[in-house]
This record gives C-alpha cells, structure tokens and sequence, in this order.
C-alpha cells in the first residue's frame, strides 16, 4: 500500500477543493438557514477553506503557513452557536458540491471525505456553542482513507 495516494492527490490537488469551495459558498449565501451564519463572510472565506481542506486531506500546509492553523480555524467558529440544523444542511449542501464540482465520488473517497466533514462539523458545533470549552491548540487534522483505501481495477479490495 505504499503507492496509496492522499486523499488530496485521489481528490484532484488544491485546485479541486477550490472549486468544491467556489460551488459550495454560492450555495450557501443563497441558502435560508446558513446564509445568515455567512452573511458578512470574507469575499475569500471560500479560499481558505479550499486550503484547509486540502492540508486535512494530505496537501500542503498552506492554511498553516498563511493563516494560523487550528488554532485560527477554530477562533472562527467561537460564539456562533451552530444549530444540529444548520450542521446538517452544511453537511448536504459540501456533498452536493462535491457532485458539481466533480470530486471523485467512488465510495472510499466519499466515506473518508464524508467521515472527515461529519468529524469536523460536530467539532465546530460543539466550539460554537457559548460558554463551550474549547481546546484551542491542536495541530491540524490529518485525514487518511481509514479502513478502506482506494478501489483500484485490478488490484481487488485488501
């Protein structure tokens, strides 16, 4: 399994996860109940989640080196107050995006990219929430395939 690409290289590289954002944060400003979450949003919010993204899912560090880390990504999130609602709708409108913006949708990438954004999502709900205690320091999150690596044609499932 020393061949197994990252999940940042089976998704398309960086510029993969710039169009999954650029699809997924039109969505989300017409959306009703995330909408106004976003709604004073930096016009490059969805940058920085494109390379947040892309460091959790094996790329380079580039929202590290440029933007703070964890512990930026999760100040962002402090005082919002994240609904189960609000989560869920984030949760299908990513995966919809995914779909437009044609990220690989064979089941071991959409497991492990969906494993992650249910991880991370329950993670921001649960910081958003007033008087939450929050770990504050904390690298950035490593996301792998987790029990079932790529399906490659010919090499049958290990």
């Amino acid at each position: 399994m020393g061949d197994t690409p990252t999940l940042y290289e089976w998704a398309g590289g960086t510029d993969a996860f710039f169009r999954l954002t650029t699809v997924f944060y039109a969505k989300v400003t017409d959306d009703e109940l995330l909408g106004p979450l976003f709604a004073r949003m930096d016009p490059e919010h969805f940058r920085y989640v494109a390379l947040w993204l892309a460091e959790v899912f094996g790329g380079p560090p580039a929202y590290t080196e440029e933007h703070g880390g964890y512990p930026q990504m999760v100040t962002k999130h402090l005082g919002m107050a994240i609904t189960e609602p609000q989560r869920r709708r984030w949760i299908d409108l990513i995966q919809d995006a995914a779909d437009e913006a044609g990220l690989p949708d064979d089941p071991e990438f959409r497991a492990a990219f969906l494993g992650y954004l249910e991880w991370g999502t329950r993670l921001a709900k649960q910081n958003s929430q007033p008087g939450a205690d929050v770990v504050r320091q904390a690298p950035v999150p490593h996301w792998g395939w987790g029990v079932a690596p790529p399906y490659l044609p010919g090499q049958g499932l290990s």
